[in-house]
């Protein structure tokens, strides 16, 4: 059960970092990043949901406090004020790694212990979705190329 408490609070920490971006985002691309962060916080939200009621169903006890969720979350907290947008985009695909590796971890251990109903929701759901959504981000990333004297 510690795995997938891990995989919630992860998980709401990754939410919030979308939330986070889709209120500070700026610039030339500020309606695409805007719209493209609040339809990933949503789409987050419901993998949320879906991920305590799976760990109430099973026996546990879900996370729901802000503070047990900073608390436990693997996903390195940002600072307080607004980021560059570069900066912002780059935090995303890290926090989808760790939320990707649990989830990979979670899945294959649901199926070696025969639980298929967990496997199923993980890999159709949590694994898929933060896949698309680590590739969408992704696709934002920019080198910033060096400046050199002339």
């Amino acid at each position: 059960m510690t795995t997938s408490i891990q995989l919630l609070a992860d998980t709401m920490t990754l939410r919030d970092l979308y939330k986070k971006h889709h209120w500070h985002v700026s610039g030339p691309t500020f309606y695409q990043l805007h719209l493209l962060f609040d339809k990933h916080y949503a789409e987050q939200a419901t993998l949320i949901d879906a991920i305590a009621e799976r760990i109430q169903l099973l026996g546990g006890v879900s996370l729901a406090m802000a503070a047990d969720v900073a608390e436990t979350s693997l996903i390195p907290r940002p600072p307080k004020g607004r980021e560059s947008v570069p900066v912002q985009i780059s935090r995303l695909p890290h926090a989808h790694e760790i939320v990707l590796k649990e989830a990979r971890t979670m899945a294959r251990l649901s199926s070696e212990r025969g639980d298929d109903g967990t496997n199923d929701f993980l890999v159709g759901e949590v694994i898929r979705t933060n896949e698309l959504q680590a590739w969408f981000v992704a696709e934002h990333v920019v080198d910033t190329p060096l400046v050199r004297p002339e």
